[in-house]
């Protein structure tokens, strides 16, 4: 063996044994909540309420899934059961009528005190965030504000969630860029129409600086498709009224008719 396919050699073992290692970690420090998974889902949260006894099972199945390879941790906060099921239930959401769909773009949730800044600062700066996909040395990991968590489940009429909005943007970015337009849930035929939609939506909301539709989701077509996942999935009666072309392609993309 020449020197250079010895120190290849030991490149790739020593990369196997890094992955086997974490991998291990992983299955060791997988979280099982130790309370009635299906008591604190029918306390909180109204979709799975909305649902069939059967995919009641189902749903709590797959949060249970869903926290056996995520960690949910508070930084410098204490949480409990009900944060890290909250959590889950924002990442299942999205993705329940997909039931082979697993996040492969992250593995942990930190959980601060309050807000933060995009430096994630939580005592300096400008703090007004209050979830974000992280990037750069947090990739694999997102960050949302305890309070904000517990608040995006606790008012039915409120409308928004943070929760949800984050991983909508897991979803958009599986497909290697986070741009609005989630290639996962969308048929070719569908994108060009998507993106049109988006920007018509868009530049009508910034002419009138006000919307039923959060004015954040104008920034660009990312935070579009965030944002509307939101209502779509906290008030789908409203926007199917008032938004009735996009509540169509949502529902197309969330909730695909099966053939």
């Amino acid at each position: 063996m020449t020197p250079t396919m010895f120190i290849i050699s030991i490149v790739v073992l020593a990369a196997a044994a890094y992955f086997f290692y974490n991998s291990m970690q992983r299955k060791t420090t997988a979280y099982t909540p130790s309370v009635d998974t299906a008591t604190i889902l029918t306390q909180n949260v109204s979709f799975y309420n909305n649902l069939t006894a059967e995919n009641k099972t189902v749903f709590e199945a797959r949060v249970k899934d869903f926290l056996s390879y995520v960690t949910v941790r508070g930084v410098d906060v204490e949480i409990d059961d009900t944060d890290r099921i909250l959590v889950a239930s924002g990442a299942i959401i999205p993705i329940f009528a997909f039931p082979d769909w697993r996040y492969n773009n992250i593995s942990e949730v930190l959980l601060y005190k309050g807000t933060f800044s995009k430096e994630y600062n939580t005592d300096e700066g400008e703090r007004n965030v209050l979830g974000m996909v992280g990037d750069g040395a947090m990739h694999r990991e997102m960050i949302l504000s305890k309070p904000s968590l517990r608040s995006s489940f606790s008012n039915d009429h409120y409308g928004h969630n943070t929760v949800i909005h984050e991983f909508a943007h897991l979803i958009d970015k599986a497909d290697g860029a986070t741009d609005g337009i989630p290639e996962y849930l969308l048929v070719n035929p569908c994108i060009i129409p998507w993106v049109s939609r988006i920007h018509d939506t868009i530049n009508e909301m910034r002419r009138a600086q006000h919307s039923d539709i959060n004015l954040y989701g104008a920034t660009n077509d990312a935070e579009f498709f965030a944002v509307i996942s939101e209502y779509f999935f906290e008030r789908p009666t409203e926007l199917k009224d008032k938004h009735p072309e996009l509540y169509a392609m949502l529902q197309q993309m969330f909730t695909p008719t099966k053939k």
